[in-house]
């Protein structure tokens, strides 16, 4: 088992462009409370109310992610969205408009939370901006129940390449192949984000999205427990250089992928 690890230390400020939250938005907080809650251990207190019901999904008393209640005639799909650390959301705010983006919510407080936004690329892929206060993130990963990792699914990455090169200052390595179109975001030195372009792979009823990966015991195991508790199974497990990885849907819809790593 890959031991837990509390991302730079609980308390530290993460360094801009970092993926340091994922935020899921749904009609039925309650019943999605509930699957998450079975799915991955998660227990639930109440989190900052600006944008309505929200909570905090805690995991060993540490947060790990958060949820909140849409409202009832709010149609956008529902969707696992990764926060990226800012030391100035307004800012960041204003660069990402600069760059080609969308800002569609704030930056507005999220009480003594922090300070928050929520934009999108010019490929119209969704994702948030945090600037931590109380709350600096996700404050453990490396165990089961807690996001691994955040990877874009767009058409081609080249040009969203750019974009989060030019708000957040990553550095890109491509992956060198003839028929598969991925970058990864450095910062620092370290892996923190993934581009994977599709081309027409990529669904059209979704187009650009960011999708996370939740770490697992037992990738098998929880798909049938995905299953068992009214999600569904969109990609059967297999083999990855990475571990053993699946993509699976809450009953609501909202996609995400589960990995095991390699022990």
């Amino acid at each position: 088992m890959t031991e837990a690890r509390e991302p730079a230390g609980p308390h530290a400020r993460r360094a801009p462009g970092t993926p340091c939250w994922v935020s899921l938005m749904v009609h039925e907080l309650a019943a999605t409370e509930e699957f998450y809650g079975e799915l991955f251990g998660w227990e639930f207190r109440p989190g900052p109310q600006q944008l309505g019901p929200y909570v905090r999904a805690l995991l060993n008393g540490h947060d790990v992610a958060g949820m909140g209640q849409l409202p009832p005639d709010h149609r956008l799909s529902i969707a696992w969205t990764p926060y990226l650390a800012s030391d100035d959301v307004d800012q960041t705010a204003d660069t990402v408009r600069l760059c080609g983006g969308t800002v569609a919510v704030g930056p507005l407080d999220a009480a003594e939370a922090g300070r928050m936004a929520i934009a999108s690329d010019p490929s119209g892929a969704v994702f948030g901006i945090w600037q931590g206060t109380a709350l600096l993130g996700t404050a453990i990963t490396g165990v089961p129940g807690t996001p691994a990792w955040n990877e874009l699914l767009t058409f081609e990455t080249e040009s969203v390449a750019k974009f989060y090169q030019s708000v957040f200052g990553y550095e890109t390595e491509p992956v060198v192949s003839a028929d598969f179109d991925y970058v990864t975001l450095h910062l620092g030195g370290r892996a923190v984000a993934g581009l994977h372009g599709m081309g027409h792979a990529l669904p059209r009823d979704r187009g650009s999205h960011w999708r996370t990966y939740f770490e697992v015991a037992d990738a098998d195991a929880t798909l049938r427990q995905v299953a068992a508790l009214g999600g569904r199974v969109l990609s059967p497990a297999h083999d990855s250089a990475h571990g053993r990885v699946a993509t699976v849907s809450d009953p609501e819809g909202a996609e995400f992928s589960v990995i095991q790593n390699p022990h």
